[in-house]
């Protein structure tokens, strides 16, 4: 048992270095790796495992709306980029080019995606032509390099795996339409799935996507009160329209610009993930995204009928769809134990020779280490229940976390105070300058995270300038 205790206490507290804490759970855990160039990170088998779950669950609901999957080339032509000059200049420090084809120099430089609106309007571009092409409502699956000066594993990497969708609609309605319906399922996901509660709004003028024309968010509180971006979705009007030429004939052949939107989720919901629920044991996984929903731990496994009853629990619950394994390495059950923690498995079963003799074995949960003791026969429903309500217990203290460390500010200097001594989201009130924006930046470290769909009035005046307020908005510091 001393060398359990070791695996264990390999974790720094998050009370004591939070940062550390991530990283270390990161590592342990074994989700991922440092590659050889800087910034780039390894998805191990757990890591890459989470990731497959999130875009198996993400692909179904997309393709339940009518989204259909594609591929767009990896490289950008330099004119193609600088086509829609807002769009180029919000990405312009975070390009990585390629100017050279083997040995020799290429034509015009190359840029590695950063992302693909230039790509899919180019597309389109040649693709519609009529009012009966549209919609366009696509999707891509894949990865992209931004050349980021300090990276953090999931949070925020030089290359990281996303999901982009980029949709051509025949009017500015039925982009908004598309465009709240993907932000919407964004976050059902995130709260169904995930068990993370989000903040749904509209991004500030400042931090709206460049090119866009609005982009909507959901934000995400983290266990140490920082503020998460969990995901976006962009209306992008007809600005890339006419950038690029996308037109289309209506039904009076009168020749009409596309609108557009795009979309998107990364793997920082792993960190999200990690963030929300993980404690000082390692990860805690939600059922619904766990690789690995249960662990059946033999104790005593070289005892007769030990093993082979923990073979027939597992076909039990793989036959009621339920992921399960059986760890029948050679390693002590303690060190079994510590490593199910370590890797955030919802459930473990435990059964030894006493359990075989009572016909029962021993429930325990990852998030509370509540031992329920359970009769064999009855184990399955009892195994798919216990998971149901896991899922919503965590969801509850997740929710029940940001509630908590929501503030609200009436004035400057309360807000000040807040920003700085209570983790957390404050809601203040805007007068919509961008001035007090970049004030409030320059001087707290907080940025707008979003104008929440669901506004309130808590004052009249702007937090910072006390002139009349147009907006409610949640403040916080982010990742």
């Amino acid at each position: 048992m001393a060398g359990d205790k070791k695996l264990v206490e390999a974790i720094t507290s998050m009370e004591d270095d939070f940062a550390q804490w991530y990283t270390d759970i990161v590592k342990k855990a074994e989700l991922m790796a440092y590659s050889s160039v800087k910034g780039f990170m390894i998805l191990k088998p757990a890591g890459y495992a989470i990731w497959e779950a999130i875009q198996k669950q993400l692909d179904k609901r997309f393709k339940d709306t009518g989204v259909e999957n594609v591929y767009m080339p990896l490289m950008i032509p330099e004119s193609l980029l600088e086509k829609e000059k807002d769009h180029v200049e919000g990405f312009a420090p975070e390009v990585a080019w390629v100017t050279k084809g083997g040995l020799d120099p290429l034509a015009e430089n190359l840029c590695v995606r950063p992302t693909s609106e230039t790509l899919f309007c180019d597309f389109y571009s040649k693709e519609i032509e009529s009012y009966r092409d549209l919609p366009k409502v696509y999707n891509q699956w894949c990865s992209v390099v931004r050349w980021e000066k300090e990276t953090r594993p999931f949070l925020r990497s030089r290359e990281f795996l996303w999901q982009e969708g980029h949709t051509a609609h025949a009017t500015y309605e039925e982009a908004q339409e598309r465009t709240l319906q993907m932000l919407n399922l964004y976050a059902e996901f995130a709260e169904e799935v995930l068990a993370i509660p989000v903040i749904k709004g509209q991004k500030t003028e400042k931090e709206k996507f460049a090119g866009a024309e609005a982009t909507y968010t959901i934000e995400a509180l983290m266990h140490d009160g920082k503020a998460l971006q969990s995901g976006t979705s962009h209306n992008f009007g007809d600005g890339f329209a006419r950038a690029f030429g996308i037109q289309y004939t209506d039904k009076d052949n009168n020749l009409q610009y596309v609108n557009q939107t795009s979309w998107g989720v990364t793997t920082r919901m792993i960190g999200a993930v990690i963030m929300v629920h993980g404690d000082n044991e390692g990860l805690v996984l939600p059922p619904r995204i766990a690789p690995v929903q249960v662990c059946i731990i033999p104790v005593q496994q070289q005892k007769e009928g030990v093993l082979d009853k923990c073979r027939e629990v597992e076909n039990a619950l793989k036959e009621a769809g339920i992921s399960v394994k059986t760890d029948d390495s050679d390693k002590s059950p303690g060190w079994k134990f510590s490593e199910a923690e370590m890797r955030g498995i919802p459930v473990r079963i435990e059964i030894g020779p006493r359990d075989l003799e009572e016909n029962a074995c021993v429930l325990v949960r990852r998030d509370t280490r509540d031992k329920i003791k359970t009769g064999l026969n009855g184990v399955v429903n009892e195994v798919k229940n216990l998971l149901d309500t896991i899922q919503t217990d965590m969801f509850n203290r997740a929710k029940a976390h940001r509630d908590q460390n929501t503030f609200e500010a009436r004035d400057y200097e309360a807000f000040k105070d807040t920003i700085e001594n209570k983790p957390g989201f404050v809601k203040a009130m805007w007068c919509g300058d961008m001035a007090c924006e970049d004030k409030i930046k320059e001087e707290t470290t907080a940025t707008s995270r979003c104008m929440p769909f669901e506004q309130e009035s808590i004052s009249d005046v702007c937090v910072c300038c006390g002139k009349p307020a147009k907006k409610l908005v949640y403040w916080g510091k982010a990742y």
